[in-house]
């Protein structure tokens, strides 16, 4: 809506669309113009009166506007001077005069032609109230804070301003002098109102304001940046040419260059580099003198030789996996199939992070050498870590650089030694880890061994994080009861059990004569041992779960052989059962342990120890006594507890056993456990005990080939007990060809070898009664033997 104080004048112009520039009244300003239409318009108005309207588009990239795309208020303008220049177009000079309304665009194929109105006004009819001087002086306000901050207008604007009465006119040339957004000129063009003009501009001028003064801190900020460069560079030159006149300054430089060079060919984490940078900093700032130079140098050292960017990359192929597992290793069926199950995920899914796996077994069954296998078959680096014996926190994640002769932690250096970020990682010994006051290293692998914090392992040495979820970790145990509850958890547990004289056999032919003849330069041509003497080596002169002592043991026939060939020119030693005494001794154990006849109140019980399962022979003997009773045998608290309960039930069922029931209180009962330095515990020979009492008592012989493993309970009930594979190859170990299992253990048979299957049976008894029914011989047997 125009105000009263508005002159209309109709009149027909030419127009010019004007591309990025806008023009206000009062404005002289200069532009060039090169499209057709737009000359033809410029020389129509040349023609006339000089008079033209132009206006600002709204795209300044179209070539060819219509109608709808430029603004139909403009400014009406008068041409002042035309200038051609070379390739036909036009720069003209043109002063604004008044603000022009397009009310009709005529049709016209040379140039726009427009009907518009032209708004003038006089004024000396502007009424100037208190509100318009105060918007008056803001603009002008505006216009001074803008020149302070901006160096595109000159100051001497504020002065050429403050004269000019008319508020429109003000307004227009302020607008003309600032550097504003196309879409703000056109907003104050379109704004007649004088007052609410003065007030558009003074919004506008203040947003630009703003904008400014976060464009000057930034400059501030970034100059500053630059000066303390700048200065810093000044300070540093000045330190290398009083350290090159003191001759100190080349090693330190050198080494700087050296490090620096490392460090930008190195792919580290961010905060890993910008750490290097600073120690790196601070080298280049020291005296090679100084105690500290020492220090920095290790730490550089370290960051830069561990492997930040470097993994073993190698083609994924578990049937060639499968094959060097099998190569390397008779047996361990469970162990293989869970590794290839992992390498089988790896193929599906690389961003898989590695497991940890816990191999649990006795001495011998191949637990360390796996790991290494399980590297080759994966084509990775292996490192070894023995934490049998490690007492100290710092072993697991280094000491911090305070102190005199640190050092990072055995992982970092072992990742290190790897020379990759992705090894398969080997803790040995897990089980044999302690404390005392300066740590717990248990706590400290902690964080190791968990998928979800290990990405960020901070070793106190390099103080800053490195990545171990790509590591795949695997630990071995002999027993898992020593390994404290919140590590055991991170773990999954492999239980690996002893081998069959079968398995050893096979192990010894494969792997373990191979081995030693090359160890002992022997060949085949001039070394020959019979299978039957590798049985005889495996039934009389080792008795473990393992092959250790076997391997020991080969390796000993092998020195003999080897001095015989040297000493008295032999071409070929040959070895059988027959003559392997000669190069071993006299058998030290006797294959079948069993007593020769049956024996009264002596019963054979089944255990299992952290290096296999034994065989355990427990004796009973009964005299005139008090009731009292003896126990013998390094026995446990818990194993003396089973005694008592066994006891306990023969009382309660006396009767029923055909014992008399007065036996408590004129009959002493001493039970004996043999190998009395071994201490013994647990409840597994529960059943045992009682057997071996019941027998004593109701003076009935117990088979001689049969043995037994159970809890007992006063009720007589016969509980599960753990240990079965280990405990059953133990007996197939002494000769042992019947077995009483607790009924529960049904599901442990499945573990046992189908070779020792075939050689025993197996008897699954839920009660003492059923126990006493397969153990002690009937009377009719009894009195047809004696």
């Amino acid at each position: 809506m125009l105000n009263d104080y508005y002159n209309i004048e109709k009149m027909t112009l030419p127009l010019i669309p004007l591309r990025g520039i806008s023009i206000f009244p009062y404005m002289v300003i200069h532009f060039d113009v090169g499209r057709d239409k737009s000359i033809n318009a410029l020389e129509k108005a040349m023609l006339d009166d000089s008079y033209i309207l132009l206006c600002a588009q709204k795209d300044p990239k179209i070539d060819e506007p219509t109608e709808d795309e430029f603004y139909n208020i403009g400014t009406v303008s008068k041409v002042r001077q035309m200038l051609k220049l070379p390739g036909g177009s036009i720069r003209v000079l043109v002063e604004g005069v008044s603000r022009g309304r397009i009310i009709n665009l005529l049709e016209n194929e040379e140039y726009f032609e427009a009907e518009i109105e032209n708004l003038t006004y006089e004024s000396e009819n502007i009424i100037k109230d208190k509100a318009m001087e105060a918007a008056m002086r803001l603009v002008v306000t505006d216009l001074e804070e803008y020149i302070e901050l901006s160096s595109k207008v000159s100051p001497e604007l504020t002065s050429a301003v403050s004269d000019i009465d008319d508020p429109g006119r003000l307004a227009d040339v302020i607008a003309s002098y600032v550097f504003l957004k196309p879409e703000d000129d056109q907003k104050i063009l379109e704004t007649f109102d004088l007052y609410e003009r003065l007030e558009v501009l003074h919004g506008i001028l203040q947003e630009e304001i703003e904008l400014l003064k976060i464009e000057d801190k930034i400059n501030q900020r970034v100059k500053k940046q630059i000066n303390r460069v700048q200065k810093e560079y000044y300070l540093r030159e000045q330190i290398k040419a009083i350290q090159r006149e003191l001759g100190e300054g080349d090693e330190i430089l050198g080494e700087v260059e050296e490090y620096q060079e490392k460090i930008d060919k190195i792919k580290m984490p961010k905060e890993v580099k910008e750490k290097a940078l600073k120690e790196l900093d601070r080298l280049s700032r020291m005296s090679p003198h100084s105690a500290e130079v020492g220090v920095i140098r290790t730490y550089l050292d370290w960051l830069v030789d561990l492997p930040w960017d470097k993994e073993s990359k190698g083609k994924i192929d578990i049937n060639k996996s499968r094959d060097i597992l099998d190569e390397d290793h008779y047996g361990l069926e469970d162990v293989k199939e869970r590794i290839l199950e992992f390498i089988a995920i790896r193929k599906l899914t690389n961003s898989m992070k590695g497991p940890i796996l816990c191999l649990v077994g006795p001495p011998g069954v191949g637990k360390t050498s796996i790991a290494r296998s399980i590297a080759r078959s994966l084509n990775r680096e292996f490192v070894r870590m023995s934490l049998g014996g490690v007492r100290d926190e710092a072993e697991i994640r280094g000491h911090r650089r305070t102190y005199v002769g640190s050092m990072p932690g055995r992982i970092i250096d072992s990742i290190k030694k790897a020379g990759t970020k992705n090894p398969v990682f080997l803790f040995d010994e897990i089980d044999k880890i302690s404390s005392n006051y300066r740590g717990d290293p248990a706590s400290g692998l902690l964080e190791v061994l968990d998928p979800e914090q290990n990405s960020t392992f901070v070793d106190h040495f390099l103080d800053v994080p490195f990545d171990l979820s790509k590591v795949m970790f695997v630990t071995t145990a002999n027993t898992t009861a020593s390994i404290p509850g919140p590590l055991l958890d991170r773990m999954e547990v492999i239980r690996i059990s002893g081998y069959t004289d079968e398995e050893k056999l096979q192990i010894a032919l494969n792997y373990l004569l191979p081995k030693q003849l090359k160890e002992h330069g022997l060949k085949d041509d001039n070394f020959a041992i019979s299978n039957t003497a590798l049985k005889s080596i495996v039934d009389y002169y080792t008795r473990e779960a393992g092959v250790r002592n076997l391997e020991r043991n080969i390796a000993n026939v092998c020195r003999k052989a080897a001095k015989i060939i040297v000493e008295k020119g032999v071409k070929t030693v040959r070895i059988n059962a027959g003559n392997i005494s000669k190069y071993l001794g006299a058998p030290k154990y006797r294959f079948d342990t069993v007593n020769e006849k049956d024996q009264i109140g002596v019963a054979n019980g089944l255990a299992w120890t952290a290096v296999g399962g034994e065989t355990l022979s427990i004796e009973v003997n009964i005299m005139k006594g008090n009731g009292k009773l003896q126990l013998t045998g390094k026995l446990g608290d818990v194993m003396k507890e089973s005694a008592v309960a066994g006891i306990s039930y023969i009382r309660a069922n006396s009767e029923l056993l055909d014992i008399e029931s007065e036996f408590h209180k004129d009959t002493d009962i001493h039970i004996h456990v043999p190998e009395g330095a071994i201490p013994k515990d647990g409840p597994s020979a529960g059943i045992t005990i009682a057997t071996a009492v019941a027998s004593a008592l109701s003076n009935t012989p117990i088979y001689r080939n049969l043995a037994m493993t159970g809890e007992i309970t006063l009720r007589g009930r016969v509980l599960p007990v753990g240990g079965i594979k280990e405990k059953v190859l133990a007996a197939n170990r002494m000769g042992i060809d019947k077995i009483l299992l607790p009924y529960e253990n049904s599901k442990d048979l499945d573990d046992i070898p189908d070779k020792v299957k075939r050689k025993m049976e197996f008897v699954l008894v839920k009660n003492m009664d059923e126990v006493l029914e397969h153990a002690l011989v009937k009377r009719t047997e009894n009195h047809e033997d004696n």
